[in-house]
């Protein structure tokens, strides 16, 4: 009887632990396209679970010649607010990012290499993820700051997980994150922790201003190798990025002090009259494609 009893203890345990595991695992991809205002192939999985972040939708862009050559593996771009990227209609405000048509035009002008992008949406908790907890004692003391915990979802499951279920190149060299304003930053954060993982950062319109612009003081003694990394910042001189300036020339400064030069292992831009939004990235989106993805 007490055999019976343990038997049907341990049995109730794995069923149990196999519904966890269950709950953890992906959802196998949904393909979006053909979509009227998206190009390629974009698939959705969908409520990505993590353990340490509340789940969200992952999408992932393939490039137009991944059907095509199932022996090739393709570099990776790891992006934030990941619902502005593609599909106007999952997008702020109506207007994407326009990654995919920009992909596209570059691949077919033949200056990029092919490339696949990984959207990571945002949640309600989008300015405590992205926000630089090492370089903010503020925020993180006032539990504000949960970017450590978002980037070990980027690094320790979902890049398992792309690596595993599609033909990367998984390699520090072929990997790489952009964001804008608060991703920007995160970004650059992401670069700096995991520099073994991430050969370069996209920062576009970095909203250098948060937490009393700590994070440029972070980056004084925390900016990777110049040998084996690059870094992409970019500003407008309108809306919320007319805060911006006087914060870049910092960072910038201390780009040279570390080493780095400018145009080829680190770029900054500005652009007059540009402002803080989406309509604004398109227009500029292929200006860091280029600087990480050219042949």
């Amino acid at each position: 009887m007490r055999g019976g009893l343990l038997f049907i203890c341990l049995l109730l345990g794995a069923q149990a632990a196999a519904q966890a595991q269950a709950r953890r695992r992906p959802a196998r991809a949904e393909t979006l396209t053909p979509r009227e205002g998206v190009t390629g192939t974009l698939l959705r999985h969908a409520q990505f679970p993590s353990r340490f972040v509340a789940a969200r939708n992952v999408d992932v862009w393939l490039p137009p010649g991944y059907a095509r050559d199932r022996r090739r593996r393709y570099p990776v771009l790891y992006m934030h607010d990941g619902q502005n990227l593609f599909d106007p209609k999952t997008s702020y405000a109506g207007v994407d990012w326009g990654v995919d048509e920009a992909l596209d035009r570059l691949v077919e002008q033949g200056v990029v290499r092919e490339a696949i992008v990984v959207g990571v949406w945002n949640t309600p908790r989008r300015l405590a993820e992205y926000t630089p907890r090492k370089a903010a004692p503020a925020a993180r003391a006032a539990g504000e700051a949960a970017s450590d915990e978002y980037l070990k979802f980027i690094v320790r499951e979902l890049k398992p997980f792309v690596d595993s279920n599609y033909r990367t190149r998984p390699g520090r060299a072929d990997t790489f994150v952009m964001g804008s304003s608060m991703g920007g930053l995160v970004s650059a954060y992401a670069v700096c922790e995991y520099p073994r993982v991430f050969g370069g950062a996209g920062c576009v319109s970095t909203h250098w201003p948060a937490a009393g612009g700590a994070a440029v003081e972070y980056l004084r003694t925390r900016l990777p190798d110049p040998r084996t990394h690059k870094f992409y910042f970019d500003l407008g001189t309108e809306t919320l990025d007319a805060q911006y300036e006087p914060f870049q020339k910092r960072v910038d400064a201390l780009m040279m002090l570390a080493g780095y030069t400018e145009g080829v292992n680190w770029v900054t831009r500005r652009f007059e009259g540009e402002e803080h939004s989406e309509r604004s990235w398109r227009k500029r989106v292929d200006i860091p494609l280029v600087f990480f993805l050219h042949k």
